[in-house]
């Protein structure tokens, strides 16, 4: 006689713990903030105090970036280099013997080729060219044929040691800030860690770029993205 009050009370115990389960997972899934879009229509003049942030590209905002980058002043495209394959450098790496790092694969180098063609089909102005030393970055950079290419240091990968990561992105960072009013576009070819440490939701595939410039409030701010080629 008893058991059957105490079967019904476990299975309501159960069906409340269930309930429970059920509701908070949907509460955290409502706390998630949104991914932040990027700005749709872009001048000059226009500023937001956003700090950088990962976006998801649409057709329409694809062509507003294109556009700002195109019209604008201060604008910093910071790609990956193109396609790569494996992960970092061999362990007998050297910074000037291409042979003992990782390269460029026949895809990355018609990846490459594919996004000069896109900047100049868009007749993107590109005022400087400057890439991390590694080979595969400097080949990106000259097989875009956007410009004399100028090796810059403080794009070097710090993927294996991180004891200058504060410095080197201090100095992309101010590079940026100290452009903002030039004209032209600053391409910069770099690696994933680079460009994850200047904008930090971001993991950008090979070939794919960030868009950012400086706002007049001296803040660094995310435009948009640039799809691999």
């Amino acid at each position: 006689m008893t058991r059957r009050p105490i079967i019904i009370g476990l299975s309501a115990v159960a069906l409340s713990l269930i309930l429970k389960l059920l509701y908070n997972s949907d509460k955290q899934k409502q706390a998630v903030a949104p991914v932040e879009q990027p700005q749709q229509s872009l001048s000059p003049n226009q500023e937001s105090s956003a700090s950088p942030s990962a976006t998801e590209i649409s057709a329409s905002s694809k062509a507003a970036i294109w556009s700002a980058i195109q019209q604008g002043r201060g604008y910093v495209v910071l790609m990956r280099h193109a396609i790569a394959p494996g992960i970092g450098d061999p362990p007998d790496f050297r910074l000037n013997d291409c042979s003992t790092q990782r390269n460029l694969s026949d895809e990355g180098r018609k990846q490459a080729v594919r996004t000069g063609k896109a900047f100049k089909n868009r007749n993107i102005q590109v005022s400087r060219v400057l890439s991390s030393q590694w080979c595969r970055c400097l080949e990106t950079a000259k097989l875009m044929n956007l410009g004399a290419v100028e090796p810059f240091p403080p794009l070097n990968s710090f993927f294996l040691n991180h004891t200058t990561e504060s410095k080197q992105t201090a100095q992309v960072r101010q590079l940026i800030l100290d452009n903002r009013n030039t004209a032209g576009v600053i391409v910069m070819i770099t690696h994933e860690v680079n460009i994850r440490a200047i904008a930090s939701d971001i993991y950008p595939e090979s070939g794919e770029s960030v868009v950012l410039r400086a706002n007049k409030k001296n803040k660094i701010e995310v435009v948009g993205q640039i799809r691999a080629m």
